[in-house]
């Protein structure tokens, strides 16, 4: 028996994607990577502030894939 622990999916059985939606206009969706030891966040930077606000912790592709989903997103940037 699998155990999804993803925000938004049932625990047993079949998944289901929460679709979320961000405002287009001021945010951007952003991958923030470190160069020291390879962690990556996903998130969205506010364009005018500059300001990042993280939204997920990114352990494998399945976990990018997952939130690029959920939120409508085709392609990201990755920051450094």
């Amino acid at each position: 028996m699998q155990i999804i622990r993803q925000a938004g999916e049932f625990m047993f059985g079949k998944k289901k994607t929460l679709k979320k939606e961000y405002d287009r206009e001021t945010l951007r969706p952003v991958l923030k990577c470190s160069i020291c030891n390879g962690e990556q966040v996903a998130g969205f930077k506010n364009i005018h502030t500059g300001k990042f606000e993280e939204i997920t912790l990114i352990r494998s592709k399945k976990d990018l894939e997952i939130f690029m989903e959920m939120y409508g997103i085709d392609s990201m940037e990755k920051e450094y």
